[in-house]
């Protein structure tokens, strides 16, 4: 019992177990007009399907470089901060150690 394949069900997947295509006898060679090729749509549907499984990726890569840079700018507040805090203890410190200065050089 041989079994005939089809296009949709094939008797085998391996491309070397399968017939070679053979042209129509009923067509002339070369009369037909070139298939058109889908490889450009396919490549860019592809290419677009890609790119929308990237898109989380690229959105919390973008959240996390937003992050990143509020985390900087709040540690430089913070420095900047601190170092206004440190300068005024400075000057109260040589404030101070200048009347010490002063009192003992009058007395």
């Amino acid at each position: 019992m041989t079994v005939i394949g089809t296009i949709d069900r094939p008797i085998t997947h391996d491309p070397q177990k399968l017939a070679p295509m053979t042209s129509s006898t009923s067509e002339p060679s070369g009369s037909a007009t070139p298939d058109v090729t889908t490889i450009g749509a396919n490549a860019s549907r592809q290419n677009r399907t890609r790119e929308m499984q990237l898109i989380p990726e690229a959105m919390a890569r973008a959240h996390m470089h937003e992050r990143l840079r509020e985390a900087d700018a709040e540690r430089q507040a913070v420095r900047l901060v601190a170092a206004r805090r440190m300068q005024r203890r400075a000057e109260r410190v040589s404030l101070r150690a200048r009347r010490a200065l002063a009192m003992a050089v009058m007395h």
